[in-house]
Protein backbone atom coordinates (compact mmCIF):
# COMPACT_ATOMS: atom_id res chain seq x y z
CA UNK A 1 0.00 0.00 0.00
CA UNK A 2 0.85 3.64 -0.41
CA UNK A 3 -0.18 5.35 2.84
CA UNK A 4 -0.33 9.12 3.26
CA UNK A 5 -0.36 10.38 6.86
CA UNK A 6 -1.59 13.99 7.08
CA UNK A 7 0.00 14.73 10.41
CA UNK A 8 -0.38 18.13 12.04
CA UNK A 9 1.30 16.84 15.23
CA UNK A 10 4.56 15.69 13.60
CA UNK A 11 7.59 17.90 14.33
CA UNK A 12 11.33 17.31 14.32
CA UNK A 13 11.51 18.29 18.01
CA UNK A 14 8.25 16.59 18.95
CA UNK A 15 7.54 13.95 21.57
CA UNK A 16 5.37 10.84 21.56
CA UNK A 17 3.82 11.37 18.11
CA UNK A 18 7.27 11.81 16.56
CA UNK A 19 8.49 8.57 18.15
CA UNK A 20 5.32 6.82 16.98
CA UNK A 21 5.82 8.01 13.40
CA UNK A 22 9.48 6.97 13.37
CA UNK A 23 8.42 3.48 14.44
CA UNK A 24 5.72 3.48 11.76
CA UNK A 25 8.31 4.19 9.06
CA UNK A 26 10.29 1.16 10.20
CA UNK A 27 7.15 -0.98 10.31
CA UNK A 28 6.13 0.16 6.82
CA UNK A 29 9.56 -0.78 5.46
CA UNK A 30 9.33 -4.26 7.01
CA UNK A 31 5.83 -4.81 5.64
CA UNK A 32 6.64 -3.53 2.15
CA UNK A 33 4.38 -0.47 2.36
CA UNK A 34 5.30 3.07 1.31
CA UNK A 35 4.54 5.71 3.93
CA UNK A 36 4.43 9.43 3.14
CA UNK A 37 4.04 11.74 6.13
CA UNK A 38 2.70 15.16 5.12
CA UNK A 39 3.67 17.56 7.89
CA UNK A 40 3.94 21.31 8.51
CA UNK A 41 7.56 22.47 8.38
CA UNK A 42 9.81 25.49 8.00
CA UNK A 43 10.01 25.15 4.19
CA UNK A 44 8.76 22.98 1.35
CA UNK A 45 11.04 19.97 1.03
CA UNK A 46 10.94 16.20 0.66
CA UNK A 47 12.97 14.17 3.15
CA UNK A 48 13.58 10.53 2.15
CA UNK A 49 13.18 7.94 4.88
CA UNK A 50 13.56 4.18 5.06
CA UNK A 51 9.96 3.11 4.46
CA UNK A 52 8.93 6.29 2.63
CA UNK A 53 9.34 10.03 2.93
CA UNK A 54 8.32 13.17 4.79
CA UNK A 55 6.78 15.92 2.68
CA UNK A 56 7.35 19.07 4.69
CA UNK A 57 5.06 21.96 3.73
CA UNK A 58 6.01 25.55 4.55
CA UNK A 59 3.79 26.50 7.48
CA UNK A 60 3.58 29.10 10.26
CA UNK A 61 4.62 28.26 13.81
CA UNK A 62 2.10 27.65 16.54
CA UNK A 63 1.61 30.75 18.72
CA UNK A 64 2.46 29.10 22.04
CA UNK A 65 5.08 26.50 21.05
CA UNK A 66 7.52 27.29 18.25
CA UNK A 67 8.55 23.62 17.96
CA UNK A 68 5.21 22.92 16.27
CA UNK A 69 3.57 24.37 13.16
CA UNK A 70 0.11 24.40 11.59
CA UNK A 71 -0.73 23.88 7.93
CA UNK A 72 -1.13 27.17 6.08
CA UNK A 73 -4.19 25.88 4.24
CA UNK A 74 -5.73 22.99 2.40
CA UNK A 75 -4.35 23.66 -1.08
CA UNK A 76 -0.76 22.71 -0.30
CA UNK A 77 -1.89 19.56 1.55
CA UNK A 78 -4.20 18.55 -1.26
CA UNK A 79 -1.39 19.08 -3.77
CA UNK A 80 0.87 16.84 -1.69
CA UNK A 81 -1.84 14.19 -1.59
CA UNK A 82 -2.26 14.38 -5.37
CA UNK A 83 1.49 13.99 -5.82
CA UNK A 84 1.54 11.01 -3.45
CA UNK A 85 -1.49 9.26 -5.03
CA UNK A 86 -2.11 7.19 -1.88
CA UNK A 87 -4.15 4.03 -1.54
CA UNK A 88 -5.21 5.23 1.94
CA UNK A 89 -5.15 8.55 3.79
CA UNK A 90 -4.55 8.68 7.52
CA UNK A 91 -5.24 11.79 9.60
CA UNK A 92 -3.30 12.06 12.85
CA UNK A 93 -4.82 15.18 14.40
CA UNK A 94 -8.46 15.99 15.23
CA UNK A 95 -7.93 19.61 14.22
CA UNK A 96 -7.77 21.35 10.83
CA UNK A 97 -5.49 18.73 9.27
CA UNK A 98 -8.18 16.07 9.75
CA UNK A 99 -10.76 18.28 8.04
CA UNK A 100 -8.31 18.90 5.20
CA UNK A 101 -7.72 15.15 4.80
CA UNK A 102 -11.44 14.35 5.07
CA UNK A 103 -12.47 16.87 2.38
CA UNK A 104 -9.73 16.06 -0.14
CA UNK A 105 -11.61 15.14 -3.34
CA UNK A 106 -9.52 12.02 -4.00
CA UNK A 107 -11.04 8.53 -3.88
CA UNK A 108 -8.73 6.94 -1.31
CA UNK A 109 -10.38 5.69 1.93
CA UNK A 110 -9.58 7.57 5.13
CA UNK A 111 -8.82 6.61 8.74
CA UNK A 112 -8.48 8.93 11.75
CA UNK A 113 -5.87 7.96 14.36
CA UNK A 114 -6.83 9.51 17.70
CA UNK A 115 -3.67 10.93 19.30
CA UNK A 116 -5.21 13.65 21.47
CA UNK A 117 -8.25 13.75 23.75
CA UNK A 118 -8.83 17.51 23.75
CA UNK A 119 -11.45 17.44 26.50
CA UNK A 120 -9.07 15.58 28.82
CA UNK A 121 -5.95 17.53 27.83
CA UNK A 122 -7.40 20.97 28.38
CA UNK A 123 -10.79 21.00 30.12
CA UNK A 124 -10.05 18.16 32.56
CA UNK A 125 -6.59 19.55 33.34
CA UNK A 126 -8.02 22.97 34.13
CA UNK A 127 -11.18 21.96 36.00
CA UNK A 128 -11.09 18.39 37.33
CA UNK A 129 -10.09 19.44 40.84
CA UNK A 130 -13.27 21.55 41.05
CA UNK A 131 -16.00 19.60 39.23
CA UNK A 132 -16.50 16.03 38.09
CA UNK A 133 -15.06 14.65 34.89
CA UNK A 134 -18.57 13.77 33.68
CA UNK A 135 -19.70 17.36 34.20
CA UNK A 136 -16.64 18.62 32.32
CA UNK A 137 -17.40 16.33 29.38
CA UNK A 138 -20.95 17.68 29.36
CA UNK A 139 -19.64 21.25 29.24
CA UNK A 140 -17.31 20.20 26.41
CA UNK A 141 -20.24 19.22 24.17
CA UNK A 142 -19.06 21.45 21.27
CA UNK A 143 -15.83 19.44 21.05
CA UNK A 144 -17.67 16.13 21.11
CA UNK A 145 -20.19 17.37 18.53
CA UNK A 146 -17.35 18.40 16.24
CA UNK A 147 -15.57 15.06 16.71
CA UNK A 148 -18.80 13.17 15.94
CA UNK A 149 -19.24 15.11 12.69
CA UNK A 150 -15.58 14.63 11.77
CA UNK A 151 -15.53 10.90 12.52
CA UNK A 152 -18.41 10.28 10.10
CA UNK A 153 -16.09 11.34 7.28
CA UNK A 154 -13.66 8.52 8.11
CA UNK A 155 -14.01 4.77 7.72
CA UNK A 156 -12.60 4.19 11.22
CA UNK A 157 -11.34 6.10 14.24
CA UNK A 158 -8.36 4.23 15.72
CA UNK A 159 -7.92 4.41 19.51
CA UNK A 160 -4.79 3.31 21.37
CA UNK A 161 -6.67 1.21 23.92
CA UNK A 162 -9.95 -0.58 24.62
CA UNK A 163 -10.86 1.95 27.32
CA UNK A 164 -10.36 4.87 24.91
CA UNK A 165 -12.40 3.25 22.14
CA UNK A 166 -15.20 2.78 24.67
CA UNK A 167 -14.91 6.44 25.74
CA UNK A 168 -15.14 7.61 22.13
CA UNK A 169 -18.08 5.34 21.38
CA UNK A 170 -19.90 6.56 24.49
CA UNK A 171 -19.68 10.10 23.08
CA UNK A 172 -21.05 9.00 19.70
CA UNK A 173 -17.78 8.94 17.76
CA UNK A 174 -18.31 6.81 14.67
CA UNK A 175 -16.50 3.54 13.98
CA UNK A 176 -14.17 3.64 16.99
CA UNK A 177 -11.71 0.74 16.74
CA UNK A 178 -9.22 -0.27 19.46
CA UNK A 179 -5.74 -1.12 18.17
CA UNK A 180 -3.63 -0.88 21.34
CA UNK A 181 -0.35 0.96 21.03
CA UNK A 182 2.79 -0.70 22.35
CA UNK A 183 6.49 -0.17 22.95
CA UNK A 184 9.60 -0.92 20.93
CA UNK A 185 10.29 -4.62 21.25
CA UNK A 186 13.42 -5.24 23.34
CA UNK A 187 14.32 -1.55 23.66
CA UNK A 188 13.56 -1.21 27.38
CA UNK A 189 14.23 -3.55 30.28
CA UNK A 190 15.84 -3.84 33.73
CA UNK A 191 19.00 -5.25 32.16
CA UNK A 192 19.89 -1.69 31.07
CA UNK A 193 20.48 -0.61 34.69
CA UNK A 194 23.71 1.39 34.98
CA UNK A 195 25.02 1.95 38.51
CA UNK A 196 27.55 4.54 37.36
CA UNK A 197 24.81 6.54 35.65
CA UNK A 198 22.60 6.18 38.70
CA UNK A 199 25.34 7.60 40.94
CA UNK A 200 25.86 10.49 38.52
CA UNK A 201 22.14 11.34 38.51
CA UNK A 202 21.94 11.28 42.29
CA UNK A 203 24.99 13.52 42.48
CA UNK A 204 23.43 15.97 40.02
CA UNK A 205 20.38 16.09 42.29
CA UNK A 206 22.63 16.85 45.26
CA UNK A 207 21.52 13.63 46.95
CA UNK A 208 23.59 11.01 48.84
CA UNK A 209 24.47 7.87 46.85
CA UNK A 210 22.10 5.70 48.92
CA UNK A 211 19.05 7.86 48.06
CA UNK A 212 16.02 6.63 46.14
CA UNK A 213 15.95 7.97 42.57
CA UNK A 214 12.53 8.93 41.22
CA UNK A 215 12.06 9.54 37.50
CA UNK A 216 9.56 11.45 35.34
CA UNK A 217 9.65 11.43 31.53
CA UNK A 218 7.33 13.93 29.92
CA UNK A 219 6.85 16.77 27.50
CA UNK A 220 6.77 20.06 29.40
CA UNK A 221 3.15 21.03 28.76
CA UNK A 222 0.38 22.01 31.21
CA UNK A 223 -1.59 18.81 30.49
CA UNK A 224 1.40 16.76 31.78
CA UNK A 225 1.08 18.39 35.26
CA UNK A 226 4.79 18.24 36.02
CA UNK A 227 4.54 20.93 38.75
CA UNK A 228 2.05 18.59 40.49
CA UNK A 229 4.59 15.75 40.24
CA UNK A 230 7.33 17.97 41.67
CA UNK A 231 5.05 19.23 44.44
CA UNK A 232 4.22 15.62 45.33
CA UNK A 233 7.92 14.76 45.36
CA UNK A 234 8.62 17.69 47.70
CA UNK A 235 5.85 16.58 50.07
CA UNK A 236 7.16 13.00 50.07
CA UNK A 237 10.70 14.22 50.68
CA UNK A 238 9.47 16.15 53.72
CA UNK A 239 8.48 12.77 55.21
CA UNK A 240 11.60 10.87 54.18
CA UNK A 241 14.71 12.74 53.16
CA UNK A 242 16.42 10.11 51.02
CA UNK A 243 14.66 11.06 47.77
CA UNK A 244 15.84 12.62 44.51
CA UNK A 245 13.98 13.31 41.27
CA UNK A 246 15.28 13.34 37.68
CA UNK A 247 13.03 14.67 34.90
CA UNK A 248 13.53 13.95 31.20
CA UNK A 249 11.87 16.25 28.67
CA UNK A 250 11.42 19.81 27.50
CA UNK A 251 8.71 22.07 26.14
CA UNK A 252 6.73 25.28 26.42
CA UNK A 253 6.08 24.99 30.19
CA UNK A 254 9.82 24.90 31.01
CA UNK A 255 9.69 28.04 33.16
CA UNK A 256 6.98 26.73 35.49
CA UNK A 257 8.66 23.32 35.74
CA UNK A 258 12.03 24.92 36.54
CA UNK A 259 10.47 27.13 39.24
CA UNK A 260 8.80 24.12 40.85
CA UNK A 261 12.09 22.20 40.73
CA UNK A 262 13.95 25.05 42.41
CA UNK A 263 11.35 25.19 45.20
CA UNK A 264 11.45 21.45 45.83
CA UNK A 265 15.22 20.94 45.76
CA UNK A 266 17.07 17.74 44.78
CA UNK A 267 15.45 17.85 41.34
CA UNK A 268 17.51 17.76 38.13
CA UNK A 269 16.10 18.60 34.68
CA UNK A 270 17.91 16.41 32.15
CA UNK A 271 16.36 17.89 29.01
CA UNK A 272 15.19 15.72 26.13
CA UNK A 273 17.01 12.41 25.53
CA UNK A 274 16.55 11.31 21.91
CA UNK A 275 19.04 8.44 22.11
CA UNK A 276 16.80 5.46 22.88
CA UNK A 277 19.62 3.38 24.39
CA UNK A 278 20.57 6.24 26.69
CA UNK A 279 16.94 6.71 27.70
CA UNK A 280 16.61 2.97 28.43
CA UNK A 281 19.58 3.24 30.82
CA UNK A 282 17.98 6.19 32.61
CA UNK A 283 14.69 4.32 33.08
CA UNK A 284 16.34 1.16 34.36
CA UNK A 285 18.64 3.07 36.74
CA UNK A 286 15.75 4.67 38.67
CA UNK A 287 13.82 3.24 41.60
CA UNK A 288 10.33 4.61 40.91
CA UNK A 289 8.51 6.23 38.00
CA UNK A 290 6.13 9.13 38.66
CA UNK A 291 3.66 10.51 36.11
CA UNK A 292 1.30 13.47 36.19
CA UNK A 293 -0.87 13.47 33.06
CA UNK A 294 -4.42 12.13 33.21
CA UNK A 295 -5.00 12.99 29.56
CA UNK A 296 -2.86 10.37 27.82
CA UNK A 297 -4.49 8.49 24.98
CA UNK A 298 -1.98 5.71 25.64
CA UNK A 299 0.92 6.74 27.90
CA UNK A 300 4.09 5.69 26.10
CA UNK A 301 6.42 6.81 28.90
CA UNK A 302 4.44 4.78 31.44
CA UNK A 303 4.68 1.69 29.23
CA UNK A 304 8.44 2.20 28.82
CA UNK A 305 8.86 2.55 32.60
CA UNK A 306 6.89 -0.62 33.30
CA UNK A 307 8.92 -2.50 30.68
CA UNK A 308 12.06 -1.22 32.44
CA UNK A 309 10.98 -2.93 35.65
CA UNK A 310 9.84 0.19 37.52
CA UNK A 311 6.83 0.56 39.74
CA UNK A 312 4.71 3.37 38.27
CA UNK A 313 2.90 6.01 40.32
CA UNK A 314 0.25 7.48 38.02
CA UNK A 315 -3.05 9.35 38.03
CA UNK A 316 -6.14 7.17 38.18
CA UNK A 317 -7.44 8.34 34.80
CA UNK A 318 -6.58 8.24 31.12
CA UNK A 319 -4.05 6.04 29.39
CA UNK A 320 -1.62 6.26 32.31
CA UNK A 321 -4.21 4.94 34.76
CA UNK A 322 -5.19 2.21 32.31
CA UNK A 323 -1.56 1.13 31.81
CA UNK A 324 -0.94 1.10 35.55
CA UNK A 325 -2.91 -2.15 35.70
CA UNK A 326 -0.33 -4.00 33.60
CA UNK A 327 2.54 -3.58 36.09
CA UNK A 328 3.30 -2.99 39.75
CA UNK A 329 1.74 0.41 40.38
CA UNK A 330 0.07 2.88 42.69
CA UNK A 331 -2.53 5.34 41.44
CA UNK A 332 -3.70 8.63 42.94
CA UNK A 333 -6.48 11.14 42.30
CA UNK A 334 -5.49 13.12 39.22
CA UNK A 335 -4.12 16.57 39.97
CA UNK A 336 -3.90 15.99 43.75
CA UNK A 337 -0.30 16.53 44.90
CA UNK A 338 -1.01 15.33 48.44
CA UNK A 339 -2.52 12.11 47.15
CA UNK A 340 0.42 11.66 44.76
CA UNK A 341 2.88 12.13 47.64
CA UNK A 342 1.04 9.48 49.65
CA UNK A 343 1.19 7.14 46.63
CA UNK A 344 4.95 7.74 46.25
CA UNK A 345 5.61 6.88 49.90
CA UNK A 346 3.36 3.83 49.74
CA UNK A 347 5.09 2.56 46.59
CA UNK A 348 8.54 3.03 48.15
CA UNK A 349 7.32 1.01 51.14
CA UNK A 350 6.21 -1.81 48.85
CA UNK A 351 2.49 -1.05 49.17
CA UNK A 352 1.67 -1.43 45.49
CA UNK A 353 -1.14 -2.85 43.39
CA UNK A 354 -0.16 -5.98 41.46
CA UNK A 355 -0.62 -6.33 37.71
CA UNK A 356 -4.12 -7.38 36.67
CA UNK A 357 -3.58 -7.32 32.91
CA UNK A 358 -0.94 -8.65 30.49
CA UNK A 359 2.05 -6.38 29.80
CA UNK A 360 1.95 -3.95 26.87
CA UNK A 361 2.41 -5.47 23.45
CA UNK A 362 5.03 -4.36 20.99
CA UNK A 363 4.69 -1.60 18.43
CA UNK A 364 5.30 -4.29 15.81
CA UNK A 365 2.03 -5.95 16.86
CA UNK A 366 0.24 -2.59 16.79
CA UNK A 367 1.39 -1.73 13.28
CA UNK A 368 0.63 -5.21 11.96
CA UNK A 369 -2.98 -4.77 13.13
CA UNK A 370 -3.12 -1.18 11.88
CA UNK A 371 -1.90 -2.10 8.40
CA UNK A 372 -4.34 -5.02 8.31
CA UNK A 373 -7.18 -2.57 9.01
CA UNK A 374 -5.89 -0.29 6.26
CA UNK A 375 -5.76 -3.15 3.77
CA UNK A 376 -9.40 -3.98 4.55
CA UNK A 377 -10.40 -0.37 4.00
CA UNK A 378 -8.52 -0.25 0.67
CA UNK A 379 -10.04 -3.45 -0.66
CA UNK A 380 -13.53 -2.40 0.47
CA UNK A 381 -13.55 0.48 -2.04
CA UNK A 382 -13.64 -0.63 -5.69
CA UNK A 383 -11.18 0.95 -8.12
CA UNK A 384 -12.44 3.73 -10.42
CA UNK A 385 -14.02 2.72 -13.71
CA UNK A 386 -11.66 2.88 -16.70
Amino acid sequence: MKIADVNGFYAEAGGGVRRYVEAKFAAAARAGHELTVIAPGAADRVEPRVGGQVRWLASPTMPFDSRYRRFAGRRSVWAALEATAPDLVEASSPWASATIAATWPGRAPRVLVFHQDVAAAYAHTALDRMISRQAIDTLAWPWWARLRRLSRRFGATVAGGEWLAARLAAHGVANAVAIPFGIEAGAFGPEHRDEVLRAELLARCGAPPDSKLLLAVSRFHPEKRLPTVIDAFGRARATRGDLALAIVGHGLAHASVARAADRAGRVVLLGAIDDREALARVYASADLFVHGSAAETYGLAVAEAIASGLTAVTPDRGGAGDLARVGWSKTYRAGDAAAAAHAILAALNGEVDPATRPPPGSLNDHFAKLFALYEKRVTAIPPPSP
